[in-house]
């Protein structure tokens, strides 16, 4: 056999494996494509397993349209949702004014005030209440009490302009009757220290005094009464009246 064709074969030996080389790579290649075509990932997997939620949604004044979302968007979107709530709540406990306790509960304070005043009202009835005035028995004391007496009912009268008048209507006695003048002939006499008539007495008569005319303050005190309604005052009485 010529060299040449021994040369021949052995190069023929040679294509053919590495024709068979080839074509088992080629091979190879194609069953991973194959393999990676027919097997999803999992992260495909459960993405077309897990359907889209179709979510209304506004934009400004459109009327709101249903966009598709998925699972993952959604559990992203309460996620956020939840986050800002929470941080919202965390700055309003910070935001918010520390309260002070009150000194004392709003609703004890009028009870303790009434019992305050109620406290202290015993003191001031005590501080205002005046105190008893005594009047000696006799012409003085007769005059002064009767001059309070009048200054409370606002009868006008002074010390003086009374006790120049008693001293001549009595000389200073309560029991003083006169007999003689022309009320005693009509048959009133006129009676007591300013020597009053029964019928004046009863008319001109000062509510806190005795009804009684021959009593010194009340024979006083309505003669006073009486004079300031038809005087102006005793003061002004210089003679019978």
């Amino acid at each position: 056999m010529p060299k040449n064709i021994t040369a021949l074969r052995a190069r023929s030996r040679e294509l053919t494996k590495a024709h068979k080389m080839s074509i088992a790579g080629v091979a190879a290649l194609g069953c991973c494509a194959l393999a990676v075509t027919a097997a999803p990932s999992e992260a495909q997997s459960k993405t077309q397993a897990a359907p889209a939620a179709s979510v209304p949604v506004k934009i400004g004044n459109q009327p709101a349209k249903a966009i598709k979302v998925s699972v993952t968007d959604q559990m992203a979107a309460q996620s956020l949702k939840a986050e800002t709530i929470a941080a919202k709540q965390t700055a309003a406990v910070k935001q918010a004014p520390v309260r002070q306790p009150a000194a004392q509960p709003v609703q004890q304070r009028p009870a303790q005030q009434a019992a305050s005043r109620s406290a202290a009202r015993p003191q001031i009835q005590q501080q205002a209440a005046p105190t008893p005035r005594s009047y000696t028995n006799n012409l003085d004391g007769w005059i002064r009490q009767s001059l309070d007496i009048m200054h409370q009912r606002g009868i006008p009268g002074s010390y003086n302009g009374l006790y120049r008048n008693i001293m001549r209507e009595s000389s200073g006695n309560p029991m003083a009757i006169n007999l003689w003048d022309i009320n005693a002939q009509n048959g009133i006499p006129s009676k007591g220290l300013l020597q009053v008539i029964q019928p004046t007495f009863n008319t001109y008569h000062v509510e806190g005094t005795s009804w009684n005319i021959y009593d010194p303050v009340a024979n006083i005190t309505a003669a006073c009464n009486y004079a300031a309604h038809r005087y102006g005052s005793m003061d002004n009485v210089n003679s019978a009246y």
